[in-house]
């Protein structure tokens, strides 16, 4: 059952300005896969984390299907099964790549299907993760900047220049 939460008259973001936003995170962790090198890409970890390429699975196995879901209301599950675990890397980093700008694209088809007091209802994300759905779209954004950040981590111990984090173009 959605819940839905009081309104306000106060507008904090717009959808477009939320949706910049979002896609100003998305090419910037795309930078961060372009300069990732290939073989690290798939086995570098520090301290028992995830490769580059585990953390970037989960961005891709959230933000297509939470978009879906935070759209229609369909959150059937996420990773190549959908029972929400998350999906193997394709076997290049090209693959990945390719991924990624579809996913984008999904995303900027789907983000004109929000009707806008859909922000304000309460869902189960996943099945999961009750929040209201801005909260959920919040979550998405952060998590990619979470792992993002990870990655930051691991191109500095190759010794590879990350880009700078707040440029967003």
């Amino acid at each position: 059952m959605n819940t839905v939460l009081p309104k306000t008259t106060t507008v904090v973001i717009t959808p477009e300005a939320l949706l910049e936003h979002w896609q100003g995170h998305r090419r910037l962790t795309k930078r961060m896969l372009e300069i990732f090198p290939e073989n690290e890409f798939y086995t570098f970890s520090i301290g028992g984390m995830r490769t580059y390429a585990q953390l970037t699975m989960e961005m891709t196995d959230l933000a297509l299907p939470g978009i879906k879901g935070i759209a229609t209301g369909d959150w059937s599950g996420y990773g190549d099964s959908g029972d929400n675990t998350h999906s193997t890397a394709p076997k290049t980093k090209k693959e990945v790549l390719e991924k990624w700008d579809f996913i984008t694209d999904q995303i900027n088809a789907y983000w004109p299907q929000i009707a806008p007091e859909r922000y304000q209802e309460v869902e189960k994300a996943f099945g999961q993760f009750e929040a209201p759905i801005y909260g959920t779209l919040l979550y998405l954004i952060d998590n990619e900047i979470h792992h993002r950040a990870q990655g930051y981590v691991y191109l500095r111990a190759l010794g590879t220049e990350p880009p700078a984090f707040w440029d967003r173009s």
